[in-house]
């Protein structure tokens, strides 16, 4: 795992690794470039991964999102929020980091690197994160779409296959646990309509802050769609914070 800025023969075995070779060497080390590093060298020129991450992220969503309203339309919105979360979750961006074998170029303070942050689930799934964002940067929107796909796709395949998509409010659960993030908590807005078309209005909050709303005309139901809109707003890189 390197500690220092990686060398031109270093960048072309990243290259190998992923199957793409960069116009802009530069964008591939700054994906390859952990946090760590900057926070332990303020002195150097280099950029952590961060942005790229960010930029990543949304355009994996992107992708997997229409692969799926594409490949599934028979599935309903709460279906495919749900089939979406299982493909981008942090486990299985972190294996794709491993067969990419990214812990071996992203270059980490000696702090991290020390305390096994290659091999750092987290550390793995953002590489790969920032990766698709240099590529896409670098390549292009129809390059780095069809390295997202070639990338993912044994996990899209999996997903597609699945036979029913995890409950949202489970999904829910199990991602905010992964992030150390606190239980959501459903709380009962309103009710509407006669009796036998009553329907029922919830909001999730985590931390006292709401994070999705929804209806339906059983409790349950409105439960699942305000996860499944926190789901949405989650995986959209939203972050959890009181309001001003």
């Amino acid at each position: 795992m390197p500690t220092e800025p990686l060398d031109e023969s270093q960048l072309r075995a990243a290259e190998e690794a992923l199957g793409v070779v960069f116009d802009d060497k530069s964008l591939l080390r700054e994906s390859l470039t952990h946090q760590s590093f900057i926070n332990e060298n303020p002195g150097v020129s280099a950029v952590s991964n961060e942005r790229l991450e960010f930029l990543g992220d949304g355009f994996l969503n992107f992708v997997v999102a229409h692969q799926l309203f594409t490949r599934a339309p028979q599935q309903a919105e709460g279906e495919l929020t749900a089939r979406r979360a299982q493909a981008v979750r942090r486990e299985t961006l972190a294996d794709i980091g491993q067969r990419m074998r990214l812990g071996g170029f992203l270059v980490m303070g000696r702090g991290e690197a020390a305390s096994g942050g290659a091999e750092r689930e987290s550390n793995r799934a953002n590489a790969f994160e920032a990766v698709v964002g240099a590529v896409l940067l670098d390549r292009g929107f129809r390059f780095a779409r069809a390295f997202v796909l070639r990338w993912m796709k044994r996990e899209i395949v999996r997903i597609l296959a699945a036979e029913t998509p995890k409950d949202p409010k489970s999904l829910l659960q199990e991602i905010l646990q992964s992030r150390g993030r606190a239980t959501p908590a459903y709380r009962l807005t309103g009710t509407s309509g006669p009796p036998e078309h009553r329907r029922f209005s919830v909001i999730v909050e985590v931390d006292g802050v709401a994070m999705g709303e929804g209806a339906g005309r059983r409790k349950i139901e409105a439960e699942r769609e305000a996860a499944g809109r926190a789901i949405d707003r989650l995986l959209a890189g939203e972050t959890l914070r009181q309001d001003d």
